[in-house]
């Protein structure tokens, strides 16, 4: 039998909005209970309102089911099949141009506190919580029963993720390796081990789908390329010349690897560079400036001083963009919105002296689905700005 939570009155209104989140605030009880344990919601007075896991922290409970339903493999199959369906449905999948693509996106997908990431014949799974850590082992059953012979290797990549050094990141089924993984048919050597993430940024595959259309005959600069996926689809496009910079040699080393597979290497160069430093001091003008950082800011606390980071941040890659020329520009804080994002923007197109004309709002690909109920799920925003 599983244990309860009691929401206090009027609390059940979360639940009316099928928001899957469930705020310590809004509780009047709950049995004692470890994190991860599941959990039977009901209002004040006793009526089912779901079934959720436990946490620790301001979000008290992740709702999994509106429905009284048991929480098992046959569960996670539903799940699962239900995901990749839509994935096969936007024309991702092992025999497609692009077969590396997000399989479960959290709350978008109604499991919230999972990803998973597809490359090839490989799935790598990550837990954020402690409630979805305990049911990899389902979980991993599911995927076996859903994908069958397209599924070589699950690898469960959660001690970054779950910031607990105690967890070993483990096979759960095959044996080591890496794979060529693509994307409308450009390559990518992905290393899930070693890689960020979970080895690879899939969720701007669009957008660098609509970088390579602009791209023919233009110069590149690419800023906190990581591994080279805007340089190589600007270079897939028939960029004149692309150059990547990233602080890390590794990333950098990973960018000319992927560059040389898709046979680019005469028209790339990379830079292994501080971008605020290499932006300021360079002198050079491009055709099409990508300016795609790491999140400035993972809480609320950081959300001023992130807001200065990303103005100063696109002044500089304004500065150096050609008349007529584009500026890529993203953030990835989910606690900067797409209100205040589009504000900063401006506000360095006033600091840079430079006019310009948004072109294209971005978001991250449909392969990251947003809840409809769960807004919190749009992480990603981007602008494509025509500069004079």
């Amino acid at each position: 039998m599983l244990k309860k939570a009691i929401l206090k009155k009027g609390k059940e209104e979360a639940i009316t909005r099928k928001h899957p989140w469930i705020f310590s605030g809004a509780i009047h009880s709950m049995d004692a209970c470890n994190s991860g344990d599941l959990i039977e919601i009901t209002d004040y007075q006793g009526n089912f309102c779901g079934i959720a896991y436990s946490g620790t922290g301001s979000i008290a409970l992740r709702i999994l089911s509106f429905e009284r339903i048991e929480i098992n493999t046959e569960f996670w199959v539903q799940r699962i099949r239900n995901s990749w369906n839509l994935r096969l449905s936007l024309g991702l999948g092992l025999n497609t141009p692009t077969n590396a693509y997000r399989l479960i996106h959290g709350e978008g997908d109604e499991i919230p506190g999972l990803i998973i990431d597809i490359y090839e014949k490989t799935a790598v799974v990550q837990a954020h919580t402690d409630g979805i850590f305990e049911q990899l082992e389902s979980i991993s059953e599911a995927l076996k029963i859903v994908m069958g012979d397209s599924l070589e290797r699950i690898y469960s990549k959660s001690k970054a993720s779950m910031h607990d050094n105690e967890i070993e990141d483990v096979y759960l089924l095959g044996s080591p390796g890496t794979t060529i993984a693509t994307e409308y048919g450009m390559k990518f050597r992905i290393n899930w081990e070693e890689g960020q993430k979970t080895g690879f940024f899939l969720d701007q595959r669009e957008n660098r789908s609509l970088l390579k259309s602009y791209a023919a005959h233009k110069t590149v600069l690419n800023t906190f390329s990581y591994s080279g996926g805007f340089s190589v689809a600007a270079l897939d496009g028939q960029a004149e010349k692309v150059i990547s910079v990233d602080i890390s040699q590794h990333a950098i080393d990973l960018a000319n690897d992927n560059i040389a597979l898709n046979q680019n290497q005469d028209r790339h160069e990379g830079i292994c560079a501080d971008v605020l430093k290499f932006l300021t001091n360079s002198e050079d003008f491009f055709d099409i400036v990508v300016l795609d950082p790491p999140a400035f800011a993972k809480s609320l606390k950081k959300k001023h001083a992130a807001t200065m980071g990303y103005k100063r941040l696109n002044q500089l890659g304004l500065e150096r963009v050609k008349p007529g020329g584009l500026l890529f520009t993203f953030s990835c804080s989910q606690v900067i919105d797409t209100e205040l994002f589009e504000h900063t923007v401006r506000a360095a197109a006033i600091e840079s002296g430079r006019n310009a004309r948004i072109l294209h709002r971005l978001s991250q690909g449909p392969d990251h689905p947003v809840n409809i109920f769960h807004p919190e799920g749009h992480y990603l925003k981007g602008l494509v700005l025509r500069v004079y």
